[in-house]
């Protein structure tokens, strides 16, 4: 066979491949702002008036955010906002910084370390368990469960525990282009009701695999989770994610770009406690939920999907912002897995 015909060959294979690809659905993953604009609102309107869930109690301070606060925001990779609801309102982060905290932790050591010192497993149990520690290989699981995530604070490098401290809230700042304070209550609320992470890092520490002193880590680690944030800030750190490290708004890189896949397939498996799994089915997103009533979903290369509502399920996820976040990838088509919504040409 000649090589004219080869090349004929070739070119007929592309033309009939391209003739596939056209009777294919236009990607969606850039809608125009209008329609994506109306998808928010339509998010919002249907689930308002879901009281479904019960607001997290067993932070005393928790129990008395108003129940019926909810805000949805997208934000993309280039700093279009899109948001309705309350979505400033102040509420804590809890454990979706832990995500973040292990962005700092994966720069100070690197991606073999996590692994190693860490895990990347989720445990199918809920996120205090202590029984998943004595199940688990590396005892910690992963960084996103209280025991993984305890351990993580605990390898953060400083001369002192309020260096930091400073250092976290620094970096959770820069992450949402914006400057974050502690809600001292909701800190002094939860230090006095930490008996179980107290215990679970005293458990890591028999393991050995705490690397600090076991009250400093866990002081530490409440703190972070009490950090104040609005819907607005948590997409922009999500957006910072799906932007390769780097804030829409400031412009600055934040996360190392080569450890975003990391901190995002950690993300995907483990980000929703025992119902990660079901959460990946559904929306093939990366994501990360916090008693708060918080959820922040990441569409890569593209932004962020934020919402808030305080009343939450039994494993520990805001049950409004669940649906919404799960409405709007599902009208977006922006699962990650779905071939057609990474741009087919």
């Amino acid at each position: 066979m000649n090589k004219h015909v080869i090349n004929a060959m070739v070119i007929l294979f592309f033309a009939i491949g391209n003739m596939g690809f056209a009777q294919v659905k236009k990607s969606p993953v850039a809608p125009n702002y209008k329609l994506l604009e109306k998808i928010i609102n339509d998010a919002y309107e249907q689930y308002k008036d879901d009281k479904t869930g019960e607001v997290a109690d067993y932070i005393p301070e928790l129990a008395k955010v108003d129940s019926e606060l909810f805000g949805i925001c997208v934000i993309t990779v280039d700093g279009k906002v899109f948001s309705v609801g309350n979505v400033e309102a102040s509420f804590s982060i809890q454990s979706i910084s832990k995500v973040f905290t292990l962005a700092m932790v994966m720069e100070e050591m690197g991606q073999k370390a996590i692994l190693e010192k860490l895990g990347a497993e989720p445990t199918g149990l809920p996120f205090n368990s202590v029984t998943a520690i004595e199940q688990q290989a590396t005892r910690v699981g992963n960084p996103l469960v209280n025991a993984g995530a305890i351990a993580t604070t605990s390898l953060l490098k400083g001369e002192s525990e309020s260096q930091k401290w400073k250092d976290i809230l620094a970096y959770y700042s820069a992450c949402a282009g914006s400057e974050l304070f502690i809600i001292q209550d909701v800190y002094e609320s939860e230090a006095a009701t930490n008996g179980r992470n107290q215990a679970i890092a005293r458990l890591l520490d028999a393991y050995g695999v705490m690397y600090d002193d076991p009250e400093d880590a866990v002081d530490l680690y409440t703190r972070q989770c009490s950090v104040g944030i609005t819907t607005e800030q948590l997409a922009a750190m999500g957006a910072t994610l799906a932007a390769d490290g780097t804030n829409p708004f400031t412009g600055k890189k934040i996360i190392n770009p080569d450890n975003i896949p990391q901190i995002l397939s950690v993300m995907l498996s483990c980000g929703m406690y025992d119902y990660s799994g079901t959460w990946s089915y559904l929306t093939g997103l990366p994501s990360k939920s916090g008693v708060g009533g918080g959820i922040v979903s990441i569409v890569p290369g593209k932004g962020a999907i934020a919402a808030f509502s305080p009343r939450v399920d039994a494993a520990g996820n805001s049950v409004r912002a669940q649906k919404a976040i799960a409405y709007i990838s599902e009208q977006l088509e922006v699962n990650i897995f779905d071939p057609q919504s990474v741009g087919v040409k």
